[in-house]
């Protein structure tokens, strides 16, 4: 698999930057949460969650990653506000109906408490996946069960606005993931994620090479396709701090957050998104910081990195970014 071959689907994921489509201001918010026993504290099979969450209104949105993690991925909504808001709503009824099946729900970014946690999901996918990430480190198993993130997705808008959202998330990754970390240091989950697998993590500078299509096809074929399934399931098992989705932009690098922070984070990313002035400000603030990602990415997973500029792009305090700038 190689760069010209995988070009025209990863075209696909940046649509908007060759498009002449509307700005919406929509958001939507997955949520990933432990899930462990009242009585002896342990990890719980998925299997159990799914038959306390049965007939419930919210139960569609409940999936699982591997270490039997839940993941509450909500329906888009016509604001960071909303969505936070039905986030709440929903992890009270969650975590209500989970309690009187005597099982207890945290947000937390790690879950170090556990360390033989079994992977509970079986499939060709994450079998596949396990024994690639064992080539490389122990670090690739600790992801898959031992780490919950926060993930907002935005809408992705079109031409010149498209292209400068895309840059402004990963040149503000670093800072941002470091003002919104709940687990810093060896045990952390952005060191977890730093080790998992560079080459289709990202954690650099490598997507602001040129092209944002040409840059992303040339990560896609420089990371190992351990499936073998085709382009597309490929580019499925990549990583980077920001995914292309066509329509929307799905930002991955912050830690599990408590809910109640959610609506902080959501309604900040997309105040740094949507706002023109203020977008184009951040960029501004941003310049000459591209060579240093990687440094800057592995200051915020040792819990040294920026959190006073990361808190500054993401309240939009003009002051600090000018500081910083």
């Amino acid at each position: 698999m190689n760069a010209p071959t995988i070009r025209s689907q990863v075209a696909r994921l940046f649509r908007p930057l060759r498009s002449s489509g509307t700005r919406t201001v929509r958001a939507a918010i997955e949520q990933e949460f432990f899930a462990v026993d009242f009585f002896n504290g342990s990890s719980v099979h998925p299997t159990r969650v799914r038959d306390a969450v049965a007939g419930r209104p919210y139960a569609p949105w409940v999936s699982f990653e591997p270490g039997g993690q839940v993941e509450l991925s909500l329906p888009v909504s016509p604001s960071a506000r909303v969505a936070a808001e039905h986030l709440a709503e929903v992890t009270r009824a969650l975590a209500a109906d989970l309690l009187g099946a005597g099982i207890v729900l945290y947000a937390q970014p790690v879950r170090t408490s556990e360390p033989t946690t079994p992977r509970f999901l079986r499939s060709p996918r994450y079998d596949a996946m396990e024994r690639h990430f064992d080539t490389i480190g122990p670090a690739g198993r600790r992801m898959m069960r031992h780490t919950t993130s926060t993930q907002v997705c935005l809408d992705w808008w079109p031409g010149r606005a498209g292209l400068e959202q895309w840059r402004l998330l990963l040149l503000a990754g670093p800072f941002l993931a470091a003002a919104t970390a709940h687990s810093t240091g060896p045990t952390g989950r952005l060191t977890t994620w730093l080790a998992a697998d560079p080459d289709r993590t990202a954690f650099d500078d490598r997507l602001l090479h040129g092209d944002p299509v040409a840059a992303y096809s040339s990560f896609a074929a420089g990371a190992t396709d351990f499936l073998g399934e085709g382009i597309e399931a490929h580019l499925s098992t990549l990583f980077p701090p920001v995914r292309p989705r066509g329509s929307y932009l799905e930002v991955r690098f912050p830690d599990g957050q408590p809910t109640e922070h959610v609506g902080d984070l959501a309604e900040g990313l997309a105040g740094l998104l949507y706002d023109d002035e203020r977008r184009r400000s951040a960029l501004a603030s941003l310049a000459g910081e591209q060579s240093r990602l990687a440094e800057h990415w592995a200051a915020a997973a040792a819990g040294t990195g920026d959190v006073e500029r990361g808190l500054a792009l993401l309240t939009g305090s003009t002051r600090t970014l000018e500081v910083a700038a």
